[in-house]
């Protein structure tokens, strides 16, 4: 009876774990660049029991074990802008920017403008890198525009090329929050075959209806474990009752 009680409450904090998870993917349902995740959960076999007072040796208990949350890094939909500081990264790559403590990270959001100090920056006021560093355009130049392979070009000239930036195992990048990501494995040049597009912006991955769906699957769930627990219990308590009536 503890086992199925025991049972019920690993599926549950697997299945709270798993809603966290779905809501923060509808959360970010419209955040440019945002790469959905979901859960994954193993079996985790408990030990066999050896009482002796039962007859025969017990049978193996499964448990629930969350095994992470693995990233689907798919690309999501090219929404048209027509902004020339919009580009979305065509390929297996990354932006790169500068946190405000100067730590490098990366995003796959590529909605720039130009903040009041002449740089380049996203929307959440990061610096936008650039392969000598920050991209910077003084407040007299016009016509800022972003080429296919990244250069930046204002009416005075070549000001930077975007440091586009891929990792040789990305399933490895671990969200930091701010639709930012980070590495433990070191960047890589994306080299001449990913290009960018420009006045576009690759929207968030997310699938609303399939999240709405899943949220709904695990609901149920929850509430039919939630039944199983309390029905569990029940039977326990009666039978301590029961036990109890016996014995006076």
């Amino acid at each position: 009876m503890e086992n199925a009680i025991l049972v019920g409450l690993s599926r549950q904090m697997a299945l709270r774990r798993e809603m966290d998870v779905i809501a923060n993917n509808v959360a970010n349902i419209n955040t440019n660049g945002f790469k959905t995740r979901s859960t994954r959960f193993a079996e985790h076999l408990g030990p066999v029991a050896r009482a002796e007072t039962f007859p025969g040796p017990d049978k193996r208990v499964s448990f629930v074990v969350d095994h992470g949350t693995p990233i689907d890094l798919s690309a999501g939909m090219m929404e048209r802008t027509g902004s020339p500081l919009d580009v979305a990264v065509r390929g297996d790559a990354y932006f790169t920017v500068q946190t405000a403590n100067g730590q490098t990270r990366y995003t796959r959001d590529g909605s720039f403008e130009i903040n009041a100090r002449g740089q380049m920056v996203t929307q959440g006021g990061l610096r936008v890198v650039g392969e000598n560093g920050p991209i910077e355009i003084s407040t007299n130049e016009t016509n800022v525009r972003i080429a296919e392979d990244g250069t930046v070009f204002t009416d005075q000239g070549n000001r930077g090329k975007l440091r586009l930036s891929r990792f040789a195992n990305p399933r490895d990048l671990r969200n930091e929050g701010g639709n930012l990501f980070t590495s433990a494995g070191a960047a890589q040049a994306a080299g001449p075959q990913v290009r960018v597009e420009t006045g576009v912006v690759e929207r968030s991955n997310v699938k609303p209806v399939l999240e709405m769906s899943r949220m709904v699957e695990v609901q149920r769930a929850y509430a039919s474990i939630t039944s199983l627990i309390t029905r569990a219990d029940e039977i326990k308590r009666d039978a301590i009752r029961r036990l109890s009536d016996v014995q006076s």
